[in-house]
């Protein structure tokens, strides 16, 4: 047998995408053909990653509503200290008392009981910055409550001075030089001069030192207003020349001295010039 002729087809190393004419009872029709070492078809594409939404950002400190400042009502025994910490206050009793300076005063130290502080309360130095900013109208009305905050803290009771030593009390002796000299110190006071040598000198040439001595006899005593006393005073001039503290009795005799003085002063210019019947 003839050998049969090996026909080797030959391989197209590469095919582009072309037209293969196919006969199909006598109509052509023109197919896409694929290369055989054209590239496999890629895979449809992942659908895309969804985009995530963002955690939702926390709430701020401004979005959350701030708590009204508490009030405390200061009771007996309290201390800035101790109210700082019961309220756990940030900054301690100094933040306490910045933000309270105009209700409690100058001496941190000193509260009074029923005062009404403000925890959380803005410092003063805050207060007034933001006061300075405000309108006149507004300064002008802050500067009033400022004013009345004052007075109402200025009539809260405040603890007392120590008082002042009181003057020793003189205790005079109840006779004519205890006389004579209480009478000088309350001529001192008032102002009226005289000295112990005029006042006794007189005394005793009117009345020789008796306090109930009473002229009835002279002119005076005519009139109806005898001279009294140990300067022998008449009832209208004891009663022109009294001085204040003195007993209203002309026989008193400090009572008498002072007001017999009193009169001496104003026409003679004191006791000491007056040498007879005045």
């Amino acid at each position: 047998m003839p050998a049969q002729g090996k026909h080797r087809r030959s391989k197209s190393t590469s095919f582009g995408r072309g037209l293969a004419a196919v006969t199909t009872g006598g109509a052509v029709l023109a197919l896409p053909v694929i290369g055989a070492t054209s590239a496999f078809a890629a895979p449809a594409p992942a659908a895309a990653p969804q985009a995530v939404a963002p955690a939702a950002a926390p709430a701020t400190a401004n979005s959350v509503a701030k708590a009204a400042p508490a009030k405390h009502s200061v009771v007996a025994g309290e201390t800035l200290s101790k109210i700082a910490r019961e309220h756990s206050v940030s900054g301690g009793w100094k933040k306490l008392y910045e933000g309270n300076r105009k209700i409690v005063g100058s001496n941190p130290d000193l509260i009074h009981p029923g005062v009404k502080l403000v925890i959380g309360a803005k410092s003063d130095a805050s207060s007034d910055d933001q006061a300075s900013k405000a309108s006149p109208s507004t300064a002008r009305g802050a500067s009033a409550d400022r004013a009345d905050r004052s007075e109402r803290v200025n009539a809260a009771p405040v603890a007392k001075a120590a008082p002042a030593a009181e003057k020793q009390a003189v205790a005079y002796t109840n006779d004519l030089d205890g006389w004579i000299r209480e009478s000088l110190a309350v001529m001192a006071e008032q102002g009226i001069p005289g000295t112990y040598e005029g006042i006794h000198r007189n005394i005793m040439r009117e009345s020789s030192g008796n306090p109930n001595a009473i002229n009835n006899w002279d002119s005076n005593a005519v009139k109806g207003t005898p001279s009294k006393g140990l300067l022998q005073v008449i009832d209208p001039t004891f009663q022109a020349y009294h001085v204040p503290g003195t007993s209203t009795d002309s026989y008193d005799p400090v009572a008498n001295i002072t007001a017999a003085c009193n009169y001496a002063a104003d026409r003679y210019g004191s006791i000491d010039n007056v040498f007879g019947a005045y």
